[in-house]
C-alpha cells in the first residue's frame, strides 16, 4: 500500500492497494474528510486497468462527499476499486488483505458494499478492521444489504419529482426501469404497489421474466429502453447511461434512478434540462443504502433510518426549489448546495464506530 499523487483541488488523498500474494490491485480514494471520515463503498469490478479503476474511483468518491453532505450525515465522500483477478482467486484472503489496508488508514476511510461486492466480503473485511459497514447487526438493526434502503429513497424522491413535473401521482405514470439488480428489482416492488406501470430491462434474462411475471412489466431491450414513451426513466445498472448520444433519444420527462455517476459529463445535465427533462441528481436521489451504513456504524434505530430515508424526498424538493431560485440545473444545484455545507463550521461530532 502507497500513497500517489492525487488531483491538486479538492485535498483529494489517493492510497494505490497492491498485495499480489492476496491478489489485491486497486485503490482507495478520499476526497472529503471535512464532515467526518470518508465513506463510500467498496467496489470488485474487471477493471481492465489501473487506469479505468482511478477515473471510476475518483467520480464516485466526489459523489459521495456530496451525498453525505446533502443527507446530513456525519461523514465524508470515498470509493475503494479493487480490480477483480482474472480467474480463479481467493475471495477470503483478498479481503482480508484489503481490510487490513482500511485498517493501515486509521479510520479516515470507512467501507461498505458496492458494485461486485456483498456482506459476506463485509464481513471478511471485519476479520481485519472496525472500519466498515454492511454486515448483520441481528434482527430489529440496521445492517447487512443496503439495497432495500437505497430503493426505498429512489421511491421516495422519484414521488415528488413526478408530482413537481408532471402534476401526478405514482399510480398514474409509467417508469422504465434499467437494471434489476438488489437495487432495481425493489424499486419495481415499491412501483408495482403504488399502482405504477413498468417497463423493465436487464441482460439476465430469468430477472427480467420475474419482473414481467410478479409486476406485469414489458421487458424492452437494455439499449432501446431509453427510446421508451414513458414518463420516468429510473437508471438502476451502471453510471454514464446519459450522454450526447443517449440524451437525445430519451423520451421520458423525469429521470430519477439509483445508478451512480448516471451523467457521462457535466455537459449531459445541461443536455437534459434544455429538452425539459427534470434530472433528479444521482447521489441525491440513492441515499438511502447511504443512510443505513451510517445507522448501522453509528448505532441509530430503525425509525431513524425511516425518519432520514422519507426526508430524501424533501431533499430533493430543497435542490429544485436552490435551482430555480438560482437558474442552475439540477446537478449544478445539488453540487452547490452540498458545497456550501462543506464550506460551513462542522456542527456534528466527528464520526465514531459502534463499539463490537
Amino acid at each position: 500500500m502507497h500513497h500517489v499523487p492525487a488531483p491538486s483541488s479538492p485535498p483529494w488523498e489517493i492510497v494505490r492497494l497492491d498485495d499480489p500474494d492476496a491478489g489485491l490491485e486497486g485503490l482507495i480514494v478520499l476526497h472529503s474528510t471535512r464532515l467526518g471520515p470518508a465513506v463510500g463503498g467498496c467496489r470488485l469490478w474487471a477493471y481492465k486497468d489501473m487506469t479505468e479503476a482511478t477515473t471510476d474511483a475518483l467520480r464516485l468518491a466526489e459523489a459521495m462527499t456530496y451525498k453525505n453532505a446533502l443527507a446530513g450525515l456525519p461523514f465524508g465522500g470515498g470509493k475503494a476499486a479493487l480490480r477483480r483477478p482474472a480467474g480463479a482467486f481467493d475471495r477470503e484472503r483478498l479481503f482480508a488483505a484489503f481490510g487490513r489496508a482500511v485498517e493501515a488508514l486509521g479510520g479516515s476511510y470507512v467501507t461498505a458494499e458496492d458494485v461486485g461486492t456483498g456482506p459476506a466480503d463485509m464481513a471478511q473485511i471485519a476479520s481485519s478492521t472496525r472500519y466498515v459497514a454492511g454486515l448483520d447487526r441481528g434482527p430489529g438493526r440496521p445492517g447487512g444489504d443496503p439495497s432495500p434502503y437505497t430503493a426505498r429513497g429512489v421511491f421516495r424522491a422519484m414521488e415528488v419529482a413526478v408530482g413537481r413535473q408532471l402534476g401526478r401521482t405514482l399510480a398514474d405514470v409509467t417508469v422504465a426501469v434499467q437494471g434489476l439488480g438488489s437495487v432495481g428489482f425493489a424499486l419495481c416492488e415499491l412501483l408495482h404497489a403504488a399502482g405504477a406501470k413498468l417497463v423493465v430491462a436487464e441482460q439476465r434474462s430469468e430477472l427480467a421474466s420475474r419482473a414481467a411475471a410478479m409486476f406485469g412489466a414489458e421487458i424492452a431491450g437494455t439499449h432501446t429502453i431509453l427510446e421508451r414513451k414513458v414518463d420516468v426513466f429510473a437508471p438502476c445498472a451502471l453510471g454514464a447511461v446519459l450522454n450526447e448520444d443517449t440524451v437525445p433519444l430519451l423520451k421520458a420527462s423525469v429521470v430519477c434512478g439509483a445508478a451512480n455517476n448516471q451523467l457521462a459529463a457535466r455537459e449531459d445535465g445541461m443536455r437534459l434540462a434544455e429538452r425539459g427533462v427534470l434530472y433528479c441528481p444521482d447521489y441525491v436521489v440513492n441515499a438511502g443504502g447511504m443512510i443505513s451504513v451510517a445507522a448501522e456504524y453509528l448505532g441509530w434505530d430503525l425509525a431513524e433510518v425511516d425518519r432520514r430515508i422519507t426526508g430524501i424526498g424533501q431533499t430533493l424538493g430543497r435542490v429544485l426549489d436552490y435551482g430555480n431560485a438560482a437558474n442552475l440545473p439540477p446537478h449544478e444545484a445539488a453540487e452547490a448546495m452540498a458545497r456550501e455545507m462543506l464550506a460551513r463550521p462542522r456542527a456534528v461530532p466527528y464520526a465514531v464506530p459502534l463499539a463490537a
